[in-house]
């Protein structure tokens, strides 16, 4: 079964409520044993970097997301939630992270003809190979993204970009760890179809 961490961030509701659509079952659950010893974890996330991290330790979450990493548990960030991946971010200062990816988050280098939080559809580019994630979606399919920070020096890790600006990090994974920039919760049937491929992932497979 698949835990999607309640740890008082997150658009918890839209997330069951995608899996449902696709016919699969997803808990939420604010138990971090829960998570341990889950089959796959869902990390979502909204709002600011700093305060989530706490709230993400002071549950117990965060020791229990390692963990689950470590013994290479399916795990998807999603938003804020993979941003939570990396080992540090900048937003109003500077705050350590999971450190599950190597990188990380700054906000969007843009210049006076966009704006900030970047808000709307967008396509992914893949790059040269495709992530099993997008097993069912193609090269210029486009999602929904609500940032202004974006995860950099994780080039390794990277599956996905898009541009704004010039080119962002979409999406990136190392090893069991995964994590989308844009929410699949709000990207209609592109968003399902990752989130079916995410569920076909098991323990060790990646």
């Amino acid at each position: 079964m698949t835990v999607i961490v309640d740890y008082g961030v997150g658009n918890l509701f839209s997330l069951r409520s995608s899996f449902a659509a696709i016919g699969k079952e997803a808990t939420v659950t604010a138990d971090p044993a829960a998570v341990e010893s889950a089959e796959r974890i869902i990390l979502p996330g909204v709002g600011a970097f700093a305060d989530a991290m706490a709230k993400l330790r002071a549950s117990g979450m965060a020791d229990a997301v390692c963990r689950a990493a470590a013994k290479g548990t399916p795990i998807l960030g999603i938003c804020l939630g993979m941003q939570l991946l990396f080992e540090k971010s900048y937003e109003y200062g500077e705050h350590a992270g999971l450190g599950l990816i190597g990188g990380e988050v700054k906000e969007i280098p843009v210049s006076s003809d966009l704006k900030l939080p970047h808000m709307g559809w967008n396509a992914l580019d893949f790059g040269s190979e495709k992530h099993r994630l997008f097993r069912y979606i193609d090269q210029g399919d486009y999602v929904y993204f609500v940032h202004s920070y974006a995860a950099t020096g994780c080039d390794s890790a990277v599956i996905a970009r898009t541009e704004y600006g010039g080119m962002v990090t979409a999406a990136v994974a190392k090893g069991n760890v995964m994590g989308c920039q844009f929410h699949p919760e709000k990207s209609g049937d592109v968003g399902l179809r990752i989130l079916k491929a995410f569920c076909e992932i098991k323990e060790g497979e990646l």
